[in-house]
């Protein structure tokens, strides 16, 4: 086992190499860079300026002779390329971040003049908790649910299940939550809950009662929408499996040797069905966080890492993406490599080492 860890872990570097590679190559490509986002601030500063002082000359129109007006110096424009780096080669970029990353520094945001660290620190508490609340609330309904299933498959109640799953399934995510803003929060129907944020304004003047129900007053509706698309994935996972274990043999023969119902489920069955389950926990905490976490922060305005990077997308600011890039896919590898040793855990047998 401890040789398996050790080859996980030294198979994390030149993932996260290839992966920083492409999304560095894709990122470079994309037109609108931070460089010519801020010389076209420049340039229509300068026309405004250039504006205002035609229009107060009145009259006797009075040509400006503001810089921008004529275009940018060459000096100006290689200022800004080396505020960016851009003075570099793409080359020379990529292993100085890597370099930089290495040590685990990634740099300044070009637009918010806090480190990328400071950011996601400061972020990361939100998507945390909406990504373990929506976790944790998906598995406890879900497993339970899934297990009922394969013990009554093919009953009305599962049936009737299925088609709501199916419902829940089917609608996406950034769709659902605007139909729970507009009948909940304040849209054309009733005025429940929250429409933005994840705490009220005087939240710290609250007793510990009242921040508790205040937090969870604003979570409500983000948790509910991030959760809804999400359980229909892992209860037929669970259900499946469940039901692939009740028809083997060893279940037949603790049946014929007069165990009951529950002696067999909890006692043969829970384990081994619930293998294949441990394995998609990560996938479901990573899935939450960078697709579900992603939109539900953009819709209600929660100030989390999804927010900060499609920020960041938005105004190519090129360390934030790259920085909570880095964090994300080694938190994903991390949580792989962890789901394989709890097969290990809940199964000794399981051998790594063969692999």
């Amino acid at each position: 086992m401890g040789r398996y860890i050790l080859k996980r872990l030294l198979l994390i570097l030149p993932t996260l190499f290839l992966i920083l590679l492409a999304n560095f190559v894709i990122v470079q490509a994309a037109p609108g860079g931070p460089v010519e986002q801020q010389l076209a601030l420049i340039e229509q500063g300068a026309k405004d300026n250039a504006l205002a002082g035609n229009i107060g000359a009145g009259s006797a129109g009075s040509n400006s002779t503001y810089q921008g007006t004529r275009g940018l110096s060459e000096e100006m424009v290689a200022a800004i390329n080396a505020q960016y780096g851009f003075d570099k080669s793409a080359p020379e970029r990529f292993w100085l971040m890597l370099k930089n990353y290495a040590q685990l520094d990634f740099g300044e945001s070009f637009f918010k003049g806090q480190s990328v660290t400071d950011l996601i620190i400061e972020k990361l508490p939100v998507s945390i908790s909406l990504g373990l609340w929506s976790t944790l609330l998906i598995y406890i309904i879900a497993i339970p649910l899934g297990v009922y299933k394969a013990m009554h498959h093919g009953s009305g109640i599962d049936k009737v299940t299925a088609m709501l799953l199916a419902i829940g399934h089917a609608i996406p995510v950034f769709v659902f939550a605007v139909i729970l803003l507009v009948f909940f929060a304040g849209g054309s129907y009733w005025n429940i809950f929250p429409l933005q944020g994840l705490t009220s304004e005087n939240f710290d003047q609250l007793s510990a009662i009242g921040k508790v129900k205040d937090y969870f007053w604003h979570l409500a509706l983000p948790l509910l929408a991030s959760t809804v698309g999400g359980f229909a994935g892992l209860t037929y996972l669970t259900k499946f499996s469940f039901l692939e274990e009740l028809g083997k043999q060893y279940v037949l023969t603790a049946r014929a040797k007069g165990l009951g119902e529950r002696q067999v489920l909890y006692g043969h069955v829970f384990r081994n069905a619930m293998l294949i389950i441990i394995a998609g926990i990560p996938a479901a905490i990573v899935g939450i966080f960078f697709a579900g976490n992603f939109l539900i922060e953009i819709i209600f305005k929660l100030d989390g890492l999804g927010l900060l990077g499609f920020e960041a997308i938005q105004q190519r600011d090129y360390p934030v993406i790259f920085g909570t890039l880095f964090i994300f896919t080694l938190v994903g590898l991390l949580l792989q490599l962890i789901s394989d040793l709890s097969y290990h855990l809940i199964d000794p047998r399981i051998d790594f080492e063969g692999r």
